[in-house]
This record gives C-alpha cells, sequence and structure tokens, in this order.
C-alpha cells in the first residue's frame, strides 16, 4: 500500500537527484530534471517533504548555517524536517533538498529522512582534513597540468605527478589519470613520449622488458653445488669453450678425439630437480633475456658461476659437465651416442682466436667435421640464411654498435651444437623417453632464389616458425630428421628439461611423463616468446637511440627487394632492415647511400632518405 504521505506534487530522491510525485498508481509516476517521465517502485524513492512541489521551486540555494547547528547540537539526533527548521528557519521543498545535499555529503551529518545523526567533533576535523588535503592536492595538480602545457616543469619535484604515466609506458597499467587530463591517448607509446618530450626520461630508460613482463634481474632463487656423483673424468683432453668476446656464461665447450667428439654441457641438471624452487623460476623465466644493458639470468648467477664451463679461471679450471660423446664414421656420421656426467677442463677462446688455431691438430678435425655435417645438412635440404648482425652494448650511458664479422669458428661451433641436439633426440627416441623435440614444417622456397642478401632476405621471409613438442618431426630449415636443443641448459628452460629427462633415465629413475613435458612446454615458451619480444624491441630501441644525435650521417645499405614505390633496404653496419622512397632505379643487392633523417624513440621508427 502506497504511505499516506507520498502524493501528488511531493518532493523525492531518486538515484540520489530531486523527483516529483505526479502519479499515484501499482507504480509510482515521477517527474526528473530535464522532464522525463518515470514509473518507479516505492523503494527506489525516498520522501523528502510532502510537497507541493515543483522542480523549479529548488532553483538557488536557501541561506543557512550547517557548522552551527552542528555544534548545538553536540552529537544529538534529530528528526530531518526538525533539522532543516534549525538550520534554514524553514522546512520548504527547497531547504529540504539542501540538507539532504547536506547530509549526503557526510561531513557533519548522516542518516536519512526518519533520523539524523550529529557528528562527533573527532570525526568532523578528520573529514575536513581530508577534505583540505584532497583540495590542495587538486590546487598542485592543476598547477602542475599548467606547467607540463607551458613546459615548464620542475624536477624531481614534478616526478610525482607523473608515476601513472611511467607504469602505462611500463606496461603495468592500461590507463592514466594524466594522459587523459591532458587530453593524449592512453597508450604505452604516447606515454614513452611524454616522458621524454618533458625530461621526466632520458633515452637511456627502455621500458620494453618491463612491458613484456620480464624481469630486470637475474633469478634469485639458490642453486646448490652438483652432489657427489660418478663422473667420468675427461680432463686429459683439451676442451674448449668458444663464444663471441662479450659471453659471460659459457655452457658449452668441444673436443674431438681422433673419430670420437666430444659436446660438453654445462650440468646445472644436476641440482636443480623437476619442480624445485629454482626449476620453478627458470621456466617461469623461459629464457635468459640478453639486452644491450646487460644480462638478466634465467638461473641465478652464483649458479652460473659454479656451472658455466671454463667460468672460475684462477679458481677451478675443472667443471662439472654433461658430456654427449659421439663416436663418428668415416664420413664422419654419428654411429654412436653415449651421454654421462663427466669432469671437463675446458680453455675459453674467443671466435677470433679459434679461428687463428683453425690449422692446428686440436682444431683442424673440427673443422674438417663441422664441413662435412653441413654439406651432409646441405644434401638434405638444409636452408642457410646469411644476414647481417651487430652486437649492440650499453655501458655509462655509452651506446655502441658493432658489426658481427663471418667466422669459420662460429658455423664450427654451431655444427658441433647441432649434431649434438640431433644425436641426443635419436639417444632419447631409442630409449623411449619423453622428450622436448624441435620441429620445422617445410616451407614454399622460391625456385631461383636471389644472391647473397637479397637471397638471405627471400629465404627469411618463407621460413616457417619452429614448433616444440613431444612428438617428433622434421626440422625444415636444418635438414634433419628429428632435433632438440640441449646445449643451453643455463640459457633456455627446455633444454634444461631435455637435461633433466636424461639424467632421470642415467639414474634409473622414472622421467617425466609425457603431459607432464607438455605442461612445462607450454608453460616455458609462453614466457621465452615474451624474452624474445623484449629483446627484439630492446634493439630496436637502442638503435633509435644511438641515431638520434647522428642526424644527417650517411649508411650504406644494399637494397634486398622492391616493394611498390619504396624498397626494402639493409644497412649492414646498424643490423637493421627500413623501407626508404628510392629515387633511382636498383637491382636487388645493389648498394645505396641512405641518409639518417628522423627516429621516433617511443615506436623504435628510423627514417632514412636517399
Amino acid at each position: 500500500m502506497i504511505p499516506m504521505s507520498i502524493k501528488e506534487k511531493s518532493l523525492v530522491i531518486y538515484k540520489n537527484k530531486p523527483a516529483v510525485v505526479t502519479e499515484i498508481a501499482e507504480k509510482i509516476s515521477i517527474s526528473v530534471a530535464g522532464g522525463d517521465k518515470l514509473k518507479v517502485r516505492e523503494k527506489d524513492i525516498e520522501l523528502i517533504h510532502p510537497g507541493p512541489c515543483a522542480l523549479s521551486d529548488l532553483i538557488g540555494q536557501p541561506k543557512g548555517d550547517v557548522r552551527g547547528a552542528w555544534e548545538l547540537l553536540e552529537g544529538e539526533k534529530i528528526a530531518f524536517n526538525e533539522l532543516a527548521e534549525l538550520i534554514y528557519g524553514e522546512y520548504t521543498p527547497k531547504t529540504a533538498f539542501a540538507l539532504y545535499t547536506e547530509v549526503l555529503d557526510g561531513v557533519y551529518f548522516s542518516g536519512n529522512t526518519a533520523e539524523i545523526k550529529t557528528h562527533t567533533p573527532e570525526k568532523v576535523e578528520s573529514e575536513e582534513k581530508k577534505r583540505g588535503e584532497r583540495q590542495k592536492g587538486q590546487i598542485e595538480r592543476d598547477a602542475f597540468l599548467e606547467r607540463f602545457r607551458t613546459k615548464t616543469l620542475v624536477f624531481p619535484d614534478d616526478k610525482q605527478f607523473l608515476q601513472d604515466v611511467e607504469a602505462l609506458a611500463y606496461g603495468q597499467t592500461g590507463k592514466s589519470r594524466t594522459l587523459k587530463d591532458m587530453g593524449k591517448p592512453e597508450t604505452p607509446e604516447e606515454a614513452h613520449k611524454v616522458l621524454l618530450d618533458s625530461g621526466a626520461w632520458t633515452i637511456f630508460v627502455n621500458p620494453h622488458p618491463q612491458r613484456h613482463g620480464c624481469a630486470l634481474a637475474s633469478a634469485k632463487t639458490p642453486v646448490s653445488p652438483p652432489p657427489d656423483e660418478a663422473r667420468i673424468d675427461l680432463t686429459c683432453f683439451s676442451s674448449f669453450a668458444i663464444d663471441n668476446a662479450w659471453s659471460t656464461d659459457p655452457d658449452d665447450a668441444i673436443a674431438i678425439e681422433g673419430n670420437v667428439l666430444f659436446v660438453h654441457i654445462a650440468d646445472p641438471a644436476a641440482s636443480i630437480m623437476p619442480d624445485s624452487p629454482a626449476d620453478k623460476e627458470a621456466r617461469g623465466r623461459g629464457a635468459t633475456l640478453y639486452l644491450p644493458e646487460g644480462a638478466s639470468r634465467m638461473i641465478c648467477e652464483e649458479g652460473v658461476s659454479i656451472f658455466a664451463l671454463g667460468y672460475r679461471v684462477g679458481v677451478s679450471e675443472i667443471s662439472p659437465a654433461l658430456t654427449f660423446k659421439m663416436t663418428l664414421n668415416s664420413d664422419f656420421s654419428v654411429a654412436e651416442t653415449d651421454i654421462f656426467p663427466s669432469w671437463v677442463k675446458v680453455t675459453r677462446l674467443t671466435y677470433e682466436e679459434a679461428d687463428e688455431k683453425s690449422a692446428s691438430p686440436e682444431f683442424a678435425p673440427l673443422f674438417a667435421f663441422a664441413e662435412a655435417n653441413f654439406k651432409r645438412r646441405q644434401q638434405a635440404g638444409a636452408v642457410s640464411i646469411d644476414l647481417p648482425e651487430t652486437h649492440i652494448s650499453v655501458c655509462e650511458r655509452t651506446i655502441s654498435i658493432e658489426p658481427v664479422k663471418l667466422s669459420r669458428a662460429a658455423s664450427m661451433v654451431q655444427e658441433c651444437m647441432l649434431i649434438a641436439g640431433e644425436s641426443a633426440a635419436r639417444w632419447s627416441l631409442q630409449r623411449k623417453i619423453p622428450f622436448p623435440f624441435v620441429s620445422q614444417g617445410m616451407s614454399d622456397l622460391p625456385k631461383n632464389p636471389l644472391p647473397a642478401f637479397a637471397g638471405a632476405y627471400q629465404l627469411r621471409r618463407c621460413m616457417r616458425p619452429r614448433v616444440l613438442s613431444t612428438k617428433p618431426a622434421d626440422h625444415f630449415g636444418l635438414g634433419l630428421a628429428v632435433y632438440t636443443q640441449v646445449t643451453s641448459p643455463l640459457r633456455r628452460y627446455t633444454d634444461l628439461l631435455a637435461h633433466q629427462q636424461i639424467r632421470l633415465f642415467l639414474h634409473r629413475e622414472k622421467p617425466l611423463s609425457e603431459e607432464e613435458v607438455l605442461i612445462r612446454l607450454a608453460a616455458s615458451e609462453s614466457a621465452a616468446l615474451a624474452v624474445v619480444q623484449a629483446e627484439r624491441a630492446s634493439r630496436a630501441h637502442w638503435t633509435a637511440a644511438y641515431l638520434s644525435d647522428k642526424k644527417k650521417s650517411v649508411w650504406e645499405g644494399v637494397m634486398v627487394e622492391k616493394k611498390g614505390d619504396k624498397s626494402v633496404v639493409l644497412i649492414p653496419d646498424l643490423g637493421i632492415e627500413t623501407q626508404a622512397l628510392i629515387r633511382s632505379e636498383l637491382e636487388p643487392n645493389e648498394k645505396i647511400r641512405l641518409v639518417f633523417s628522423s627516429v621516433k624513440i617511443p615506436k623504435g621508427e628510423i627514417l632514412f632518405n636517399q
């Protein structure tokens, strides 16, 4: 039943807004601001004055002493209409709505039309202090926005107002109140641009790793030294860890004695058990993140120092390893593979140093094997893609980009690693061990690929992505019928997983099931993909930053493909490809002189002109 106190022309509140009752029936008809008519239930409205009332009666603010009434009441309770009379001297639709607004505001009073509660002095003081701080904060924020518009920001004081912009630039949030207030798009790229333009950031801030969810510090979970176990002593053989000069985590070494090829791999799986804390942290990272400014390792730094081969020179040159011993046939194919824990004495060399020793008795057989293995893979359809590479480093606010020189030793080491992966895959298949195999589907290659860089560019565009699975399949690009990766357990989680399976089998323990391997592959590959994306975006960032103060610098490019009115050009000294509007007609692989024009660091865009 509709209460007698509610009648036509009564003043009610609907969704905290004033409304006037126009008709009382099964539902109550009300008129709201703007002239709209609504039908509502009794429970949806609150009566604040019996009327008669029109919405126009509410225009203007009545005079009253709110604080005086609060002080007079001293914490007492009072009826709604009585409080209106006390504050405004009368109870009318206008004063009723003014009081409702005051109660809703909540500084001095709270309650409803049945009874109003007067707040204590302590509560009023606390609320007034909060509102004063908010008002002060808004005034300071408005002043900051004006300084931003006039490009007169003051640092470090104004940095506090850009925290939400930084969070968006780092990918930690999808919104920014500051960018919204500035009328700018709320995107990570725009946030990055604002931070650079304002001077809050310099070009030496790289937001991409965090934007892709990658940790900037190396893993923290401790890794124990290898436990006591039977290891075959191979320290009598000369073993070599050969890598780039800047490598800091050597996890493979090679040696050859007669018809036996040894590939020694770092052995962190000796200590990192499946589902141990260190294993879970490594799985969550997927791979070591290599940035021009430093590495964020999948395994803690102490673990690397324990297991990296030949790492602790001067402390102990003898390292624990998991050795892949491959007995070779006369044509250098693998006749037999044996895998076992070992002790090895490793000498570290750069690719340049190994190149110089290529004719020595220790190295000549390794180079001979590599050449034979490369030919074998080529005959099986392997695809070779040789494009220019560069090494980018950032140290003490100095960016350097150096082309990576071609090296016979690098190719030789690669062939040794490939044969180790192929042999490990066959070894696991023979023993029916669930294993992380790597495959690649057949690509539709051009019948007559172009030579040199243009041809390599053609081939790269045709290649399909690799596939990780517990089911072996052809690896088209490598020309191998079966393949896995086992040579970087300090850098890639899937390699560590393969080592764990090998070790469980060698110790006569039950390896992880196929389902368990698949679950680990899915988790680690998702993280590893983020690492790849962060590395790629970081290279683009640092290349753009490197060029930012080199306007009008001249670079030699190689045209590799025509695209409409533009051409794709490789710039070997920068290790990048770019699209440029080239006025002259060029044939693929022709060289061209390009002038650096401009750069957009937040987008990693670099523009060149002919």
